[in-house]
């Protein structure tokens, strides 16, 4: 595994705090804590099984069977309810007494916190419940990496946890509806990163657009150098079996090889019988398709000083025999700039921050290292020399670094060196 994704809509904060500390007892790896935010979910005191054409009545206040929104003034007879990412097709019969009357057009159960999609509806739901506002002052407390954020329409939503609740860690916005993917360039210009959650996407909107739609994104976050996480269904079949089916294995296989920085597991390593095999065959997948990835990344004009070098490094890499590339970086920016582009050589990204560092863990093609090197008069040999003890450097291997010199400017990592390092050791010791 390369990072934790605790879900929220489910459990409690002394479960979500025995969770963060075994994982930081056994890995150095980014925790992301997914938050519920304008997401509708059924409240269900007991588990109730439908029969097609069963009515039931769901309300807004506490019942035996409620929504945790209240969107009755917005709802209307005739309307479309799905519930638990489309499995169950209900129909508003009835609207009275803030009550609905519901008939169910498919069999399904009814369980706790299963999600609830109204599609083509506008709603006013907050960004933030009450429980997720005790949960972004949990997270900030643990120092946890990341926050997701689901159901994402616009980059208010991003800016309520990062300016509003002062988060100081990664946000992930999770595209999962349309709006969300009409506002997806603001919504990047506010976030760290995106989540294409195909599960209420392909809910949401036409299923047979979500294939295209998960394509686009990932390419405007390699564009952008923008963490890019493709999750929900991805090996569902071994919820109940040891094995995935080749479709699983093949839509697992071209969300890497469209560009994702990472691939989740969901109810595979929830509730799946499969949670350990579910996470190997992952990584397997993983291990195959990497080595064919390619950069889709477009020419553009002039960003900023880290996207021009990120621009030459991939040249240079292309273009003579370098072993690796080492990129000294404190927030990150660059050694994601020169990820987007997939080179074969491995990249080590050494930076001062520990929380960078775990969340680089997801950044693809990366290997991040936690070196302290403020202060150093010669960063290039102090981090060398430190990578040869690390045994992540050898004396033979050709070496690209690139770190910002002379500069107190955001995203200006202005410099470019090659090296045998052999050679660099023995100017260091002299």
């Amino acid at each position: 595994m390369d990072g934790v994704r605790i879900n929220t809509a489910y459990g409690n904060l002394a479960q979500y705090q025995s969770t963060i500390e075994t994982v930081r007892q056994v890995a150095e790896i980014p925790i992301i804590v997914d938050l519920k935010g304008p997401e509708i979910r059924i409240r269900a005191s007991q588990r109730k099984v439908l029969k097609k054409g069963d009515l039931f009545e769901v309300g807004f206040n506490g019942e035996d069977i409620c929504f945790n929104h209240d969107f009755y003034e917005k709802i209307q007879v005739n309307d479309t309810i799905l519930i638990d990412n489309g499995k169950i097709r209900t129909r508003v019969i009835e609207k009275e007494n803030r009550n609905l009357q519901l008939l169910a057009e498919d069999a399904g159960t009814i369980e706790d916190g299963k999600g609830v999609n109204i599609p083509n509806k506008l709603l006013s739901v907050p960004t933030l419940s009450q429980k997720d506002l005790e949960i972004v002052k949990f997270a900030k407390k643990h120092d946890v990496e990341y926050i997701a954020l689901s159901f994402t329409r616009d980059a208010k939503d991003v800016n309520t946890i990062s300016q509003t609740q002062k988060f100081e860690g990664g946000i992930i916005a999770k595209i999962e509806n349309s709006q969300g993917v009409q506002n997806v360039e603001e919504i990047l210009g506010a976030a760290n990163g995106i989540m294409v959650a195909r599960g209420d996407l392909g809910v949401e909107i036409e299923p047979e657009k979500v294939p295209l739609v998960q394509k686009s994104l990932i390419k405007l976050c390699n564009q952008k150098g923008k963490l890019v996480v493709t999750a929900t269904e991805m090996l569902e079949s071994m919820l109940h079996q040891p094995n995935p089916t080749r479709a699983e294995v093949s839509d697992v296989a071209n969300a890497i090889l469209d560009g994702s920085d990472a691939v989740m597991l969901s109810g595979e390593t929830a509730i799946g019988e499969y949670p350990v095999d579910s996470v190997k065959m992952m990584a397997r997948i993983a291990n195959e398709s990497e080595t064919a990835v390619k950069s889709k990344v477009e020419d553009t004009n002039f960003i900023n000083i880290s996207d021009t070098i990120s621009r030459a490094i991939q040249r240079i890499s292309q273009s003579m025999p370098i072993d690796k590339v080492i990129t000294l970086t404190r927030s990150g920016y660059t050694a994601r700039m020169i990820a987007r582009f997939k080179i074969t050589q491995p990249i080590i990204a050494v930076t001062p921050n520990i929380k960078v560092k775990k969340q680089l863990e997801l950044t693809f093609g990366v290997q991040p290292v936690f070196i302290n090197y403020i202060g150093e008069k010669d960063l290039i040999s102090t981090v060398a020399n430190q990578l040869c003890a690390m045994h992540l450097l050898s004396d033979e291997e050709t070496v690209l670094f690139t770190a910002g010199v002379r500069t107190t400017m955001k995203h200006a990592s202005n410099s470019i060196e090659i090296h045998k390092i052999e050679e660099l050791r023995k100017f260091s010791s002299a």
